[in-house]
């Protein structure tokens, strides 16, 4: 009846050009197919998802510089598009851009020296972290500026931390206790974790401090600027000119200023870092999504950690989703919840706007309320990138990675702010010996940002706790394994869970906790394997080791070295000190009940 013939029916015009599909079952011609395709693709895209609808009925402010420091739509598409190249291919496709380069020479003798309007002893970029070292440095007499490429302020969402960690930043000298209380939105007790209806664990002052970053790093904005520091907002890095005896940093802005060191607090996506890297893959990132919602009647306490459901698929990737959450300090029906998962970054990896459309659906479930008596404030989230090789020792002579830049934060935390509280006094107190004995070379900078075996150990946590495909375990496995490490460190008491529920790893405690876990459920020790896979096991028992020995060394040799410090010549004493301090930190034995 159709032979020899193609009948043209008209579809719907759409962006303004009528189209038609052939009708015939004989004639399919390939033009006929793509404009198939197209209006396919027209009439999917037509329909925004629930993420969008969400987001784009929400006011929000300007974006400020940090992780979480956006909230809008076309924020969050921005960042799924570096996720997704990412995850495109093994290395980065581009080739990353050379910021730093090596001059000989020094820099009185150079073309830039009659150009440079400003000379410092220390240039800062990235200020919403940067600007507590640069304070710190500030109150030891440097000359610091702090370059940002937005307006140095804090996010809205807030940060929440212990006090404990806070008090490292009244050590350091950059705050007092009153400038705590004044930047402190709420505080909440008690502090749960749980996995999967498997039982609680509540403990105290664990996270329990909403602190508000706007007020926080205004104090310290201020503060730095009564100590004469410099700030240059809504600038971006050029370039970075080492000489012999300076570091130059061009702005795009066009200023120049000179420095006899340059610290790179650029966060994650530091080109420098990019730079050093080569464009490499992480070998690990923590996606994270959430929000913080009007509308919790039961607010009063928080979840450090939860699980309410097993692995789970997310278009052909498997995850374990894992929960945060917070009262917020905007008002006492205001609480935050966070959403993350540990993933290897793969081509079929999940997106940003899959995980949220995923939170609206689970949030309520786990939270207990319907979405529908929810107002939605902010929507919040990231990615955190993390590598094997971290810290990231200095590449380049007079420049030096801090925070998440350098890669000093656990791997299976997401945000840098606690690392930092905990490693400040010790990287200020390093940094100011370094440009006063002058020792600002690679090779001494990198002792600043050593091999710390506690951090490379914490790299079994995040494997264990990511979702593998094919793996032959059950899909209730993560859950388990956790539930029986975390009953086991209550069953040891304090001292073994609170440092842990704090990022901070320490040989005694992680040993008692595995041979306790394999003493009450040995028949989990498969299940291990196939998880984590042999080689990386492998690797873990070498740092384990490793935290062992700086165990013994930070416990017993440190003390006999320490007393003969003084004695030795100043470049010795400088990389002694930075050797002490790696044994204890590497070690855990920093950390203070």
């Amino acid at each position: 009846m159709f032979s020899g013939t193609t009948m043209m029916v008209p579809l719907r015009p759409c962006n303004g050009v009528s189209q038609y599909l052939s009708k015939s079952p004989m004639v399919h011609t390939k033009r006929q197919t793509t404009v198939r395709n197209i209006y396919m693709k027209a009439q999917t895209q037509a329909v925004p998802s629930r993420t969008q609808r969400i987001m784009e009925s929400i006011s929000v402010g300007g974006e400020v510089g940090g992780a979480g420091g956006a909230y809008s739509y076309s924020a969050l598409k921005r960042l799924d598009k570096i996720w997704s190249s990412i995850c495109s291919a093994e290395t980065v496709q581009q080739e990353p851009q050379q910021v730093v380069s090596d001059f000989p020479g020094v820099f009185s003798h150079s073309a830039l020296a009659e150009k440079a309007v400003h000379k410092f002893d220390v240039v800062v970029c990235g200020g919403t972290l940067g600007i507590f070292i640069a304070t710190a440095l500030s109150v030891k007499g440097l000359k610091v500026s702090v370059v940002e490429r937005n307006l140095l302020k804090g996010r809205e969402q807030e940060w929440n931390i212990s006090r404990k960690e806070l008090m490292e930043l009244v050590e350091a000298g950059i705050l007092n206790e009153n400038d705590i209380e004044e930047a402190t939105a709420v505080s909440f007790n008690p502090n749960r974790c749980g996995f999967e209806n498997k039982g609680e664990i509540w403990v105290e002052d664990i996270l329990n401090l909403g602190i508000s970053p706007v007020k926080l790093i205004e104090i310290v904005k201020k503060r730095f600027l009564a100590l004469d520091g410099v700030i240059f907002e809504g600038c971006s890095v050029s370039g970075i000119s080492i000489y012999d005896d300076a570091a130059v940093l061009q702005l795009a802005e066009g200023n120049i200023l000179s420095s006899r060191l340059i610290i790179d607090a650029m966060g994650n996506f530091s080109p420098v870092v990019k730079q050093i890297r080569g464009g490499r893959k992480p070998d690990g990132v923590c996606l994270v999504v959430g929000s913080c919602a009007h509308g919790f009647k039961d607010n009063s306490t928080s979840d450090v950690i939860y699980s309410s459901s097993s692995v789970k698929k997310v278009g052909s990737a498997e995850v374990q989703y894992f929960w945060e959450a917070f009262p917020a300090g905007s008002g006492p029906l205001d609480r935050t919840t966070y959403m993350f998962t540990y993933v290897n970054p793969q081509p079929d990896s999940p997106k940003l706007e899959e995980l949220l459309e995923d939170y609206w659906d689970l949030m309520p479930k786990y939270q207990g309320v319907s979405i529908d008596n929810l107002e939605i404030l902010r929507v919040i989230y990231g990615i955190f990138p993390t590598y094997c090789e971290s810290p990231l020792p200095a590449a380049f002579n007079r420049v030096l990675q801090f925070g998440d830049a350098s890669g000093i934060q656990s791997p299976v935390s997401f945000g840098g702010f606690g690392s930092l509280t905990r490693h400040l006094g010790r990287l200020s107190n390093g940094i100011y010996e370094a440009i006063n004995g002058d020792f600002l070379d690679s090779y001494s900078l990198s002792l600043l940002n050593p091999y710390m075996p506690n951090l490379s150990a914490s790299w079994l946590f995040q494997r264990a706790m990511s979702a593998k495909k094919q793996t032959n375990v059950s899909p209730e496995f993560i859950n388990e394994l956790l539930d029986i490490n975390f009953k086991s460190m209550q069953r040891l008491g304090d001292p073994v869970l609170r440092p842990f529920l704090q990022d901070v790893i320490q040989f005694g405690p992680l040993a008692k906790t595995l041979g306790l876990v394999m003493l009450t459920k040995p028949q989990i020790l498969p299940s291990i394997f196939k998880q984590v896979d042999i080689p990386v096991l492998f690797d873990w028992s070498g740092h384990f080791f490793m935290l062992g020995y700086y165990t013994f060394l930070s416990s017993f040799m440190d003390p006999v070295i320490r007393s003969w410090l003084n004695a030795f010549p100043s470049k010795m004493k400088y990389e002694w000190k930075r050797r002490l301090e790696a044994w204890k930190y590497g070690s855990g034995l920093d950390y203070r009940l």
